[in-house]
């Protein structure tokens, strides 16, 4: 009988790989060494993965010796361990790895998608929320920009809302354009994204303000959307709302972090991971 590996193992795998290409193996030449920071990062980013705690993750790996000869560790990391490093991961960092797996997989679109998704301030339950009263007037969002072919996160933002996504194109269309082919790739959105920084050929439906276009590059642009819409090109934009609801389905749709610097962060760490999963 052939024997399946685990994803849990692979991932574990690509983590780490990736840890050891863009982080130095020590902090401080006068660190303990009992753990290199490849080794804690790859844990952090398991931890999200597998959306366990900080106290379940420590439990989780001592169960899981396939996971500990992935890593290289010889003893389990404790909570607090994995807490301060998470605490010490910049945006800075997670652009860095995220640069280094898109450099290995090379992705190269005609299209790029992009959307946002909300995250929930608090893992509590929607009945728990509504027995005590509580209730949150913003939520955090994330912004990504999918590769139609690879279905791949080309690049991610973060934020809070509720609010346009007008702000996220400029940063996001920056960010991914590395990974569109030269010359020829398209960006494709929903209207949400309608700003003054649209470009003439992005295929981005504009807002009919009092149910009119006057100006004759957005009634330009509403030609061009609606042909690509007969021609199924449009409809490819589809791909991000499936990014979008895997990374919910599989990392969640909480964030789990309390203070507002590492709330930030987690938008950007699932889309990691989600690059990382697939």
């Amino acid at each position: 009988m052939t024997k399946r590996e685990s994803k849990y193992v692979i991932v574990a795998r690509i983590a780490y790989r990736l840890c050891e290409r863009v982080v130095g193996p020590y902090a401080h030449p006068k660190s303990p060494h009992r753990f290199t920071q490849p080794q804690l990062l790859a844990c952090v980013l398991l931890m999200f993965y597998v959306r366990k705690s900080y106290r379940d993750m420590e439990e989780w790996l001592r169960a899981s010796d396939s996971i500990c000869r992935e890593l290289k560790l010889s003893e389990i990391p404790d909570h607090s361990t994995l807490n301060r490093t998470y605490k010490r991961v910049r945006l800075k960092l997670l652009e860095d790895l995220q640069h280094r797996l898109l450099a290995e997989l090379k992705p190269h679109e005609m299209g790029i998608a992009l959307d946002t998704t909300g995250y929930s301030p608090t893992q509590a339950s929607m009945h728990y929320l509504a027995r005590c009263g509580r209730h949150y007037d913003s939520f955090y969002k994330g912004g990504y920009a999918v590769g139609i072919e690879s279905q791949l996160i080309l690049a991610s933002v973060s934020g809070q809302g509720p609010g346009a996504d007008t702000v996220f194109l400029k940063p996001l269309r920056r960010k991914a354009r590395r990974y569109g082919q030269r010359g020829k790739w398209i960006l494709l959105a929903d209207r949400g994204f309608d700003a003054a920084s649209v470009c003439p050929s992005d295929l981005i439906p504009p807002i009919r303000r009092g149910g009119v276009i006057k100006q004759l590059a957005r009634i330009e642009r509403e030609e061009l959307v609606s042909a690509a819409r007969l021609d199924g090109f449009f409809g490819q934009r589809w791909k991000v709302e499936t990014v979008n609801s895997v990374i919910k389905r599989k990392f969640g749709d909480d964030i789990r972090s309390h203070k507002p610097s590492r709330r930030y962060r987690e938008p950007i760490v699932k889309g990691l991971i989600y690059n990382i999963h697939v």
